[in-house]
């Protein structure tokens, strides 16, 4: 086709891009335009072989990745249109169930569960059964694994084998997904679980989107659990077009239920699999490449590809043992503070991964010291602060008042006066009566029996949200204008909750009630990073997926941290673990450092830590080796914590170079002959100079 770009593609990417004759896997290295290669075949399926947006049904994990690919798509295309299908499983997956949900049992104003929604479910259930809500996590989390492999409740009780925990666990889900039927909700999990069911019993209406779907392109293969897997390959069960891009060595998502097989049998699923390997590296350093593909080829389970790149060697990478996790952040923050006065690098440019969210503490203690900007990726969704929760709960109680979850988020909330107490009583009558709390209380205001004072309280809730339910809104953010008003919530937060209450009603400006609450039920904290912050960024190695720095920290290089100990006994969580470890080194462009502790406080007690194993597996020649945990390095700490000589330079001040003119001090060490100022002058650079011969002077 001669009006397309084929001749920005390497002869690999151009190869992937052009074969559309039956199903293909991309094996996409690290940094090797996996993502390049699908936008590009977006835009060669449309363009040359005529396919129209609506019948490419092309699918990602965030919703974040899913904005750039289409950014990408209409930019290459030239194109804006309206009916596509681009999205993340569970976007695409909701829009189906939208139209067609009434034909296994639900209503299609069903709502979405988000994790706190299920968290408040489940604790719920277990206090009715006299368990402890120490175990509300593990129960969610091991409830999302049978979803995402497609077992039942009525699967799973039926195969229980007499374990209590077991027996316990079947009970809870039953429990649970009824309440869920009750509230006609959906969790995460039900999005791609009933969209599998809805065509397994409608072999009709599966027939009409596979021909309708005449190509699935799929990103991130790697991270496709059971569920996801069985949903395209029942969309591609009549034409096999589907291209599937992805990498093995960075499939980390197990205990989400991601299965690196899929990938590995990929071949053997689909007979007559083209295969294609993207090996160029546009990344990373050839030092940063060899030692992560030294590593990473460790792992016995996996497809072998040669990474290269046409960068050049640049700086070894760096592995520093440390006496502590003190010094180990303190050395982190120095070396960043170092290197962004040189000023070849913005905060921005730096992250600092780790394993356990537990690290983050001395790490975030450090950079504070330094006056370091930084901000923890990992952290609340904007989505899932408390203010935030609040107004979407009033939303969704609007709509359904059947949803028991944002009843009991705001039945206080701003206050009303109606305490715990009220709560349980409305809870008992809700269970005795088999009916909503919403119901429950439109019933109890008409009892006698209850104390007028309740009743009342109870009456003016009704009231309130009786009002806003016969409104008509055009928008998601004339909905929240009415609540704000309607129930004085901004005159009871503080200022800064003010603002972010403000920046929602901003995001929902264009947008229906229902496309606002279906989007804000489906983002996650990553997909609400803020890249273009100048601020250092703290992630875990989970978290970092699909991002990359000029500058990356790996800290925590130890065993029983990278790998986890709970690894330890089973050799395919290792080579899990060993990947995790291979995402975290291939996030770095420019410079990784790998550091370690040699005493480390891990759940209140201090261990003795070895170095990792992933670490010996890196050839000596890639790496420059720093040991600080040696008797000089204390002797070193003692002496500069002796108090010091004020320097007759201060960050920030100017002073006067005989030659280079006047400059700004950006950072002094040292004191009396050995002081050392960095000044950046204007026009000449940055220069590091010996206070005793410089010759400058403060003005």
């Amino acid at each position: 086709m001669k009006d397309f770009p084929l001749r920005d593609l390497n002869p690999s990417q151009q190869e992937a891009v052009v074969y559309c004759e039956g199903p293909l896997l991309v094996l996409a290295g690290a940094g090797s335009g996996k993502t390049r290669v699908i936008t590009y075949k977006y835009a060669y399926l449309t363009r040359a072989f005529g396919l129209s947006p609506s019948s490419i049904f092309t699918v990602t994990f965030t919703n974040k990745a899913a904005d750039e690919m289409k950014e990408r798509i209409f930019k290459i295309c030239n194109g804006n249109w309206k009916n596509y299908w681009i999205g993340t499983f569970h976007s695409l997956c909701l829009r189906i169930l939208r139209n067609h949900i009434e034909q296994i049992g639900y209503k299609r104003d069903f709502i979405i569960y988000d994790e706190d929604d299920q968290a408040a479910i489940t604790k719920r259930i277990l206090k009715e059964f006299n368990m402890h809500e120490a175990l509300c996590k593990c129960i969610v989390s091991k409830i999302s694994n049978l979803k995402s492999n497609l077992i039942t409740s009525e699967q799973y009780a039926s195969n229980i084998e007499g374990y209590e925990f077991e027996e316990r666990l079947g009970r809870i889900y039953a429990r649970y997904q009824n309440e869920l039927r009750r509230y006609n909700a959906l969790d995460f999990d039900d999005l791609i679980l009933m969209a599998i069911n809805l065509f397994n019993e409608k072999e009709d209406l599966l027939r009409r989107y596979a021909e309708q779907f005449r190509y699935i392109l799929v990103d991130e293969f790697q991270d496709t659990n059971k569920s996801q897997y069985v949903l395209l390959r029942l969309l591609s069960k009549y034409h096999k077009k589907i291209c599937v891009v992805g990498d093995d060595d960075q499939s980390i998502y197990k205990f989400r239920g991601a299965n690196v097989h899929n990938i590995l049998n990929f071949e053997s699923d689909f007979p007559e699999t083209k295969v294609v390997k993207l090996e160029q590296n546009y990344r990373s350093t050839k030092h940063i490449i060899l030692a992560s593909t030294a590593m990473i080829s460790k792992n016995v389970v996996r497809k072998p590809k040669s990474l290269w790149t046409e960068r050049d060697w640049g700086e070894k990478i760096f592995y520093c043992q440390l006496m502590n996790e003190e010094e180990e952040a303190k050395y982190i923050a120095k070396n960043i503070k170092e290197l962004y006065l040189k000023g070849n690098y913005e905060y921005k440019d730096f992250a600092i991964l780790y394993r356990l969210t537990l690290q983050a503490r001395a790490l975030e203690e450090a950079l504070r010291m330094e006056n370091i900007p930084y901000q923890v990726v990992s952290g609340v969704s904007f989505y899932h602060r408390k203010e935030i929760k609040d107004v979407i709960s009033y939303m969704r109680l609007i709509l359904n008042k059947e949803d028991n979850v944002s009843f009991l988020r705001i039945i206080n909330i701003p206050a009303r006066g109606i305490g715990s107490s009220a709560i349980s009583k409305i809870e008992l009558e809700a269970k005795k009566n088999m009916c909503s709390y919403y119901t429950t209380i439109k019933n109890m205001v008409k009892d006698e029996n209850i104390q007028e004072s309740l009743r009342e309280k109870l009456r003016g809730f009704i009231e309130l949200i009786e009002v806003l339910s016969k409104k008509e809104y055009k928008t998601a953010s004339s909905m929240i204008k009415e609540i704000l008003n309607s129930t004085g919530y901004l005159e009871e937060i503080e200022e800064d909750r003010i603002q972010n209450v403000l920046e929602l009603l901003s995001s929902a400006e264009k947008l229906s009630v229902r496309d606002f609450l279906d989007k804000v039920s489906l983002i996650s904290s990553v997909d609400t990073w803020e890249s273009n912050r100048n601020y250092v960024s703290l992630l875990t190695l989970h978290a970092v997926k699909g991002l990359e720095f000029p500058v990356v920290f790996i800290a925590g290089c130890e065993e029983g941290i990278l790998p986890y100990f709970k690894a330890k006994e089973d050799p395919l969580e290792i080579q899990e673990e060993r990947r995790l470890f291979y995402v975290g080194m291939t996030r770095a462009k420019d410079m990784l450092f790998l550091t370690a502790a040699k005493n480390r406080k891990l759940y209140s007690k201090v261990q003795s830590q070895e170095p990792s194993n992933f670490i010996k597996d890196i050839p000596l020649e890639y790496c420059t080796c720093i040991r600080k945990d040696c008797p000089s390095f204390v002797a070193e700490k003692i002496e500069k914590d002796k108090p010091k000589i004020k320097p007759p330079f201060i960050i920030g001040c100017k002073v006067k170079h005989p030659v280079w003119g006047i400059g700004i001090v950006r950072d002094c060490s040292g004191e009396g002959e050995d002081l050392k100022v960095i000044v950046n002058f204007p026009g000449i650079g940055v220069k590091k100079l010996a206070s005793k011969i410089a010759n400058l002077e403060r003005v």
